[in-house]
């Protein structure tokens, strides 16, 4: 089962705690355990993919106007209180090891080099499901 790890970030915090601010030695620390978190997604074979998004400053929201053309919406999103951060996919036996995995990736090492423990949210793949209503 694929599952997609969505982690967020606090939208107040964004302009005083975002990771470019962190000390030299805090931000080593954390992009160690990030490389260690996906050395050991990697090796299990769970690891489909994973990255880092950009700021909020630069998120754009889209839809299709009424002729088809894409309106767009810059962000950040006032009546937004967190937002996406990075992502995740895994692929594993059971939520159980989904939720695991999410666990790890929360526990990331912050700027004071305790747990950073962001929310992560934790949404199965429909894998299939299209296949399947053909």
């Amino acid at each position: 089962m694929k599952y997609l790890l969505l982690m967020q970030f606090p939208l107040q915090d964004w302009r005083t705690k975002r990771m470019d601010l962190w000390p030299a030695a805090a931000m080593k620390a954390h992009m160690e355990y990030l490389r260690g978190f996906r050395k050991e997604l990697t090796e299990a074979g769970e690891l489909v993919g994973t990255e880092g998004l950009v700021g909020p400053e630069e998120a754009r929201e889209v839809r299709a106007g009424k002729d088809g053309r894409p309106e767009v919406t810059d962000g950040p999103f006032a009546e937004s209180k967190e937002f996406l951060a990075g992502y995740v996919v895994v692929d594993v036996d059971s939520p159980r090891r989904a939720y695991e995995i999410a666990a790890l990736w929360s526990a990331g090492p912050g700027p004071d080099g305790k747990p950073g423990n962001l929310p992560v949210q934790v949404r199965q793949i429909m894998s299939g499901a299209l296949k399947s209503s053909e």
